[in-house]
């Protein structure tokens, strides 16, 4: 989804987690070859349909299992945690601060001070945070919930 965002949608509002001076830098660009935005929308879509298609498989597979309520808690929460890190470890980390890969595609941020502070983006650690140790975990609690009780109706 970042690749379809960054270099084929380029659209500011896919942006909005981005440091504030970068924003204010961000310039849209034309395409570059017909068709561009269309086949960012069409790998974003793919994307999100994969990330869907994991939790129904998540589900179904509990569900063949007789997962119990713990169990699917557990295996939600090692989902979305698992995808919190990699976000953080390497699409916040290396991506987005080592590899220049924004600035590929957007030169003219360069030099901006959210560019110069080492190691992951601090300018998100708060969010990050929250949906590590809160938001997660709750939103794992809902859906163990929730499979629990499609499970009983079935």
């Amino acid at each position: 989804m970042l690749f379809a965002a960054v270099a084929f949608i380029q659209d500011k509002k896919f942006f909005g987690t981005a440091p504030k001076d970068e924003l204010e830098m961000l310039q849209i660009h034309e395409e570059r070859f017909t068709g561009m935005h269309l086949l960012g929308y069409v790998l974003g879509v793919v994307a999100i349909a994969m990330i869907a298609g994991s939790v129904v498989i998540a589900v179904w597979d509990g569900m063949k299992r007789e997962y119990g309520f713990l169990q699917f808690f557990i295996r939600f929460l090692i989902m979305l945690e698992g995808y919190k890190i990699w976000d953080i470890l390497f699409l916040d980390n290396y991506l987005l601060t080592k590899s220049n890969f924004f600035q590929h595609y957007y030169p003219e941020i360069e030099g901006c001070e959210s560019l110069k502070k080492s190691g992951c983006h601090l300018y998100n650690f708060k969010e990050q945070i929250l949906k590590l140790l809160v938001i997660f975990p709750v939103v794992s609690l809902a859906i163990a919930g929730l499979c629990v009780l499609i499970g009983k109706w079935i």
